[in-house]
């Protein structure tokens, strides 16, 4: 009897902190919410949609790199900007694991709209760097040909870094669909909003690298590796020879390189996705079927990147005297 009342109590206790932690969770999503800075900084949106829009034009780098940037922030340590934070010495998110790719020209960008938000009558400490990458997010989006839509906002910026962490939280290119599941479920990511945020591939670029084992040791590299175009296979090798240059790219979607359409998901249904974790999500079954759906429709898509990207940027909110709205991005107040 004492034996199960022990375990009553651990249960008991157990039960007690999973509703705390709930708790804790739906207080950091209820901070969130559209027109955020209506009152408080109303030009901030605005204003920082002008300067992704310049920067945009100036490297298209920006697009894609403003994505994926949000994208490696929120799995990290959740959406707090700590992706931005730099350490003297380099022993920072930026340059660990994947993160290191990172784009300079999407880096560059979202402090300058920081700058430019802090420089607005009235607006000084009050719009956190958190809350400017996710308004990048989605203005890359609509301005590339995507949709335009409301973002939440009312995150604040982390105040550390987890350099460790930064290679064992973000899905790699030879992922099959159980591994990309696995990895967002433990964001609070379905399946659906797995392969809704995959579609941000139709833009943007890899290093060889990423695939080139892929396409020379096409069989023998992973038992499960996923059909290729062979037509796609031969440009590929074309662009990524054996003895590649550190610096050579391909292009994650071939057809439209510079537009947020759905035709990442047509290319999948004719064997040419770039990365094993794209091309998986055709040639399992499990998944194929929303493929087909976003590739026959392109509002389909829209609207589950759209719900998908605002899951996703509700990761890991911070709270309290957790965090704080940085006076520049790169350091901590």
């Amino acid at each position: 009897m004492a034996a199960a009342g022990g375990l009553l109590l651990r249960g008991a206790a157990a039960l007690t902190v999973a509703v705390l932690m709930l708790g804790i969770a739906g207080a950091a999503r209820a901070q969130l919410r559209q027109n955020y800075y209506a009152s408080s900084c109303p030009s901030a949106e605005s204003t920082v949609r002008s300067v992704i829009s310049q920067r945009l034009q100036q490297s298209f780098a920006v697009g894609p790199g403003t994505l994926r940037l949000f994208f490696h922030d929120c799995f990290v340590r959740g959406c707090d900007a700590s992706v931005m934070l730099m350490a003297p010495n380099g022993d920072d998110e930026s340059h660990s694991g994947a993160d290191a790719t990172l784009s300079p020209d999407a880096v560059d960008a979202i402090n300058k709209a920081k700058a430019a938000v802090e420089a607005l009558p009235g607006c000084a400490g009050k719009v956190s760097c958190a809350d400017i990458l996710a308004m990048a997010a989605r203005d890359v989006v609509s301005l590339l040909g995507g949709p335009n839509y409301a973002v939440e906002l009312g995150r604040l910026d982390g105040k550390s870094f987890n350099r460790a962490i930064v290679k064992h939280v973000l899905p790699g290119p030879g992922f099959n669909l159980d591994q990309l599941n696995s990895l967002f479920a433990q964001n609070g990511l379905t399946q659906t909003d797995m392969i809704a945020l995959s579609g941000a591939h139709t833009i943007g670029v890899t290093h060889c690298d990423k695939f080139i084992r892929r396409i020379y040791t096409f069989k023998q590299h992973l038992p499960w590796n996923p059909p290729m175009n062979l037509e796609y296979l031969r440009s590929l090798r074309r662009v990524c020879p054996i003895n590649y240059s550190p610096t050579a790219i391909a292009m994650l979607d071939a057809s439209t390189p510079r537009v947020f359409d759905n035709a990442y998901f047509n290319n999948l249904r004719y064997n040419k996705g770039l990365l094993a974790s794209d091309q998986v999500l055709f040639t399992d079954r499990r998944s194929r079927p929303t493929v087909n759906l976003f590739a026959a429709n392109n509002t389909a898509f829209q609207e589950a990147f759209v719900a998908a990207m605002a899951k996703l940027g509700r990761i890991g909110l911070k709270t309290g005297s957790d965090g704080e709205v940085r006076r520049v991005c790169t350091a901590v107040n």
